[in-house]
């Protein structure tokens, strides 16, 4: 005898009213959301998406897009000096550029924590950020101009460096030729015949403007007409030029002027035996000389170029120059940042670790930090993304004959496609190589955002 067994179903129970218009309202919120976003999708997809796809794509074809290379223009890239010199300057600025950023944010925020005016202090530090890079790079490009007279940061160091080498009173002097003085190879001027005590000499030099007479200038006329003294060797450094013209080469006139604070050396034996300084007469002394022959020499420190300072935007300091105007409108980024998140440290672990004896050195090193590092990180990776992007300062303040040198991966696509290498082909594969670069910290601060959302 067989059995069957039978299964029962019982039947579903219908959807409730209220279930449906549930189930409805939540549709009709989707369909509400979607066309909300979509506008906000297709804006997206219209300048970031499609134009990465293109890129992608174009990469492929030659620089005229017509004709298919595949790989060619991704070899092309790494054989050609100027790109390897973009990604060596680019890893320059990945790897100096945030982390002094971050330190000097970090360094800041603490401080400003101490100080009684801080909420001043920030907006100061956060005003740069306010100016656009366009007008930042004007700025830095003109305080780094090498001409003391327009570039600041030459002007400071000009000022500095004279004040403790001093600088040549006369730069553009010269002896006319066939007057009695002979130009070493150094730079310096000397007698051609031999002198002693008891001679009078008279040096002519010419090449030397009116205006740039030192303040309070006498005739040499009167001093040139001075007779030595017994023992004593005397002369006088005069401008061979009469103003307004006349006047005798090699003799001096009577409106001609003295060339005061001058050096000048009695030399014998090519050894210097004298020196003195010419007064505002231009005249000078030689006193206690021993009897014998001399030759009277003006140094060629007289004559030097005066110091122009440093060559800021030159091949070996153009990167670091650029960087330097980037910390200033970025530190206060970076300060405020790290600030906030100080602010949400727990005061009880700092105030714990004070009563416990440990100083401010300890504390923020051995706590501030550690809590912070989260911020920190956020603040680092967020700043790498950025300089990888870096393209209108280095644009703006490196002059023409050292692009090449300042050159990063951002100006080194603009170059390439439109900044006279029409190869769009390469610019696009350089486009493709600056996103790769950059997807590995946008994914990093993504997860690490959302991390810190759970």
């Amino acid at each position: 005898m067989t059995a069957t067994l039978v299964k029962e179903t019982s039947p579903q129970p219908a959807e409730s009213a209220g279930e449906a218009r549930a189930r409805r309202s939540r549709r009709r919120g989707m369909i509400i959301a979607l066309l909300f976003v979509c506008p906000a999708l297709l804006l997206l997809g219209a300048l970031v998406v499609y134009p990465v796809l293109f890129s992608i794509g174009r990469s492929f074809f030659d620089a005229s897009g017509t004709r298919f290379v595949g790989g060619e223009n991704y070899s092309e890239m790494f054989r050609d000096p100027a790109t390897l010199k973009a990604i060596r300057n680019t890893t320059i600025w990945v790897v100096v550029a945030p982390a002094l950023l971050t330190g000097l944010g970090l360094i800041l925020a603490v401080l400003v924590e101490k100080v009684r005016w801080a909420t001043a202090f920030k907006l100061l530090l956060f005003m740069p950020m306010a100016v656009s890079f366009l007008a930042a790079g004007i700025i830095f490009r003109l305080a780094y101009d090498e001409d003391p007279d327009k570039g600041v940061l030459n002007a400071a160091v000009v000022s500095v460096h004279d004040a403790f080498q001093g600088t040549s009173t006369y730069p553009t002097a010269r002896a006319r030729d066939g007057q009695g003085l002979t130009k070493e190879e150094d730079g310096s001027y000397r007698t051609g015949a031999s002198v002693s005590p008891g001679d009078t000499v008279t040096l002519g030099l010419v090449g030397v403007l009116a205006d740039d007479l030192p303040g309070g200038t006498r005739p040499a006329y009167a001093a040139a007409g001075q007779k030595a003294a017994s023992g004593e060797l005397r002369g006088v450094v005069y401008l061979d030029f009469t103003p307004g013209g006349g006047g005798e080469q090699g003799k001096v006139d009577r409106r001609e002027s003295g060339l005061p604070e001058m050096k000048v050396e009695a030399v014998r034996d090519g050894k210097t035996a004298a020196t003195t300084t010419t007064a505002s007469d231009g005249s000078f002394r030689f006193e206690g000389l021993d009897d014998g022959s001399y030759s009277v020499k003006l140094p060629a420190s007289n004559f030097a170029a005066p110091y122009e300072g440093i060559s800021w935007l030159g091949p070996t300091l153009v990167t670091p120059a650029i960087i330097g105007a980037y910390l200033w409108i970025w530190t206060g980024f970076a300060m405020v940042l790290i600030g906030a998140g100080l602010s949400s440290l727990p005061r009880d672990a700092l105030e714990a670790a004070r009563m416990d004896g440990a100083n401010e050195w300890q504390i923020f090193r051995r706590i501030t930090v550690p809590l912070l590092a989260p911020v920190l990180t956020v603040v680092f990776i967020t700043l790498v993304i950025n300089v990888m992007k870096v393209f209108d300062l280095v644009y703006i303040i490196a002059p023409g004959p050292v692009q090449e040198d300042a050159t990063v991966l951002a100006t080194q696509m603009w170059l390439v496609s439109f900044g006279g290498g029409n190869n769009q082909g390469l610019g696009s594969a350089l486009g493709v190589l600056l996103l790769l670069l950059v997807i590995p910290a946008m994914v990093f601060n993504v997860r690490r955002f959302r991390r810190s959302q759970r």
